[in-house]
């Protein structure tokens, strides 16, 4: 079949012997179109080097063909003010929408205004991923905001019972019973906890009750004076936090950080005051960030898997436009065991 210009869907229908219609449905493979007829219409647009315009689709649609993943801004080191652990959940995000045919829009949360009705209203994408939140209690508003005005959205997160949104997050519970159970086993009795323990932060406080269920189980008693609060995922958050623990003198034997980041701080605050790890204390973080694994000694830690989290989030929220059944997830961690808290090492 000779054509001129470029082919449509009409030569495709011409060439197939079925109608315009027909060619519609099965290029955006609807189920009212049998299986034989699509695959016989594809391999026409294939013979035909037929490409989808996608502006038209998207409009006869009125879907933009874009999903937004806002992230939450973070103190940094340096000027990306991207928490590390999200970087590499930013790679995952982005070839899961490649590989579903959907454009990625990445932008910083802008607090100062209300972003959750801006993109809503401008329809600048069809749903929005969220990746990291602050204050839960202090964010919730704009979590409730977004469910009210039916804006497709799903949030890496804590998984609570009465959230108003649509949530992936990994078994935070899990992780701190298993980075606990670890040090316990190590031979550690006094185990500090630094991460706020609160429902602000429910992530690390489901790091945090995990941890004591563990110290029960093990016959142990958690010890206030062995919690330092660190609100921020942050290095400089972690060595404050040890600083803190240090300066009450009560004495400890390892230390659980809610993050990697926490645990690098607290750390290098152990460095300076010339205490050794873990030849005289045993450390753990959460997250498993790559820089974990070449810290001097590496970095016990709980893996999250950022692969499976990225295109999760993605499958969900494609489901949510869609107007599939979703359903809010617990993701399984690994404990990852490596010198920073051996008793061997010592």
């Amino acid at each position: 079949m000779q054509i001129k210009g470029k082919a449509t869907s009409f030569d495709i229908a011409h060439l197939t012997g079925v109608s315009q219609s027909t060619v519609s449905r099965a290029l955006r493979d609807s189920p009212l179109v049998s299986e034989e007829t699509r695959q016989r219409i594809k391999a026409a647009a294939d013979q035909l080097n037929y490409k989808v315009d996608k502006n038209a689709s998207n409009l006869r649609s009125q879907h933009s063909g874009t999903l937004a993943l806002l992230l939450f801004e973070d103190p940094t080191a340096d000027d990306s003010h991207i928490n590390p652990f999200f970087l590499s959940m930013l790679g995952s995000i982005t070839r899961a929408c490649a590989l579903r045919g959907y454009d990625l829009l990445i932008s910083f949360q802008q607090l100062s205004y209300d972003w959750h009705a801006d993109y809503a209203d401008t329809k600048k994408a069809d749903g929005i991923i969220l990746l990291g939140y602050g204050d839960y209690l202090a964010y919730r508003d704009k979590l409730e905001k977004l469910a009210a005005q039916g804006t497709h959205s799903v949030r890496w997160g804590a998984v609570l019972p009465d959230q108003p949104d649509v949530s992936i997050g990994c078994d935070n519970f899990q992780g701190g019973h298993a980075v606990a159970t670890h040090l316990l086993e190590q031979g550690c009795k006094r185990i500090a906890f630094l991460g706020d323990a609160s429902s602000h932060y429910p992530e690390f406080f489901e790091r945090y009750r995990g941890y004591v269920a563990a110290l029960q189980e093990g016959g142990v008693t958690a010890e206030p004076m062995l919690q330092v609060d660190a609100t921020e995922s942050t290095e400089q958050a972690g060595y404050g936090a040890m600083e803190t623990l240090l300066e009450r003198d009560a004495p400890f034997d390892a230390v659980f950080a809610a993050s990697d980041l926490i645990a690098i701080g607290a750390m290098r605050a152990l460095t300076d005051r010339g205490i050794k790890v873990p030849d005289q204390v045993a450390v753990a973080g959460f997250d498993d960030i790559p820089m974990a694994r070449f810290l001097n000694p590496p970095l016990t830690t709980v893996l999250q898997d950022t692969k499976l989290a990225g295109e999760t989030l993605v499958d969900n929220l494609i489901r949510l436009i869609r107007r599939e059944p979703v359903e809010t997830l617990v993701l399984p961690v690994k404990l990852v065991v490596r010198r920073s808290s051996l008793l061997a090492s010592r």
